[in-house]
């Protein structure tokens, strides 16, 4: 059921009464509207819609238009539910003022409540600082960064050895500390995810980053079997709405063949 549009001091109470933070990502105006009307806490508008959307093999070519139009649908449809937009690739890489305009252009123009930028080296660190110095909220995004996943050896899962383990948790301190008001964790080890939930004061959002995360959040075309070119391993599909959706294309073409559609009941007197 729709409620209240929760505000970042409640993300910081849910965490302390250690009440599940509820994620999923929409890009259009009906996936947003149905995301609200099912009551869920947060909506990412994410630049995984370059594959799932736009048929792209990566988010890499995402460009701040494609990222401006769908965060505007998106808030188009919603009052009750924080939406969050993704800074695509090279958007925010070359320089702080940069980040700024463009974390001001999704906030301002494309009616988003937050930013989410990706990485945790210290460029990316004072860049968040910058960011939320200039009155933008960021959520941080670490583990498996999909924008710089040629750097981390491909979509595989982060922080398995100690050393990375550690590199991960000092990035997401020094992320918190800067100011970021939440933290993506995707696809490390459920006891690293578990770890750095426990040692932050802020929230953080799991991915394929185990149960002990302070919420969860799914791709919207994963969750409801939409996409079907890879499914990663910490998906749920909790429907397969393809499916009917191809039925029912497939029924009108042939009731249209045979003529059996338009009938009197659907053709006006």
């Amino acid at each position: 059921m729709p409620k209240d549009k929760l505000t970042i001091p409640d993300f910081m109470r849910l965490k302390k009464e250690g009440r599940k933070i509820t994620m999923l990502t929409a890009y259009d105006y009906p996936t947003a509207l149905m995301v609200e009307e099912a009551g869920l806490d947060m909506i990412l508008v994410g630049d995984s819609l370059g594959m799932t959307v736009l048929g792209l093999e990566s988010t890499i070519p995402v460009t701040m238009e494609d990222m401006l139009h769908h965060t505007k649908a998106v808030t188009r449809a919603v009052r009750n539910t924080f939406v969050v937009a993704d800074l695509p690739f090279m958007a925010y890489n070359i320089s702080r003022e940069q980040a700024i305009a463009n974390c001001g252009i999704l906030i301002k123009e494309g009616g988003a409540d937050a930013v989410k930028l990706e990485g945790g080296n210290p460029w990316v660190v004072e860049t968040v600082r910058a960011v939320v110095e200039a009155g933008i909220p960021v959520m941080a995004h670490l583990g498996l960064t999909p924008q710089t996943a040629t750097q981390l050896g491909g979509y595989r899962v982060q922080g398995k050895d100690s050393d990375d383990a550690r590199r991960i948790t000092g990035q997401a301190e020094a992320l918190a500390e800067a100011g970021a008001f939440s933290l993506v964790l995707e696809c490390v080890p459920a006891s690293l995810g578990a770890e750095i939930t426990k040692a932050l004061l802020i929230p953080t959002i799991g991915i394929g980053a185990g149960p002990d995360c302070d919420g969860q959040v799914l791709v919207f075309h994963d969750l409801v079997g939409l996409f079907e070119k890879f499914v990663p391993k910490f998906v749920k599909r909790y429907a397969n709405v393809r499916e009917i959706i191809v039925h029912a294309m497939a029924e009108y073409a042939e009731e249209v063949r045979t003529g059996a559609f338009p009938d009197a009941q659907h053709s006006f007197k």
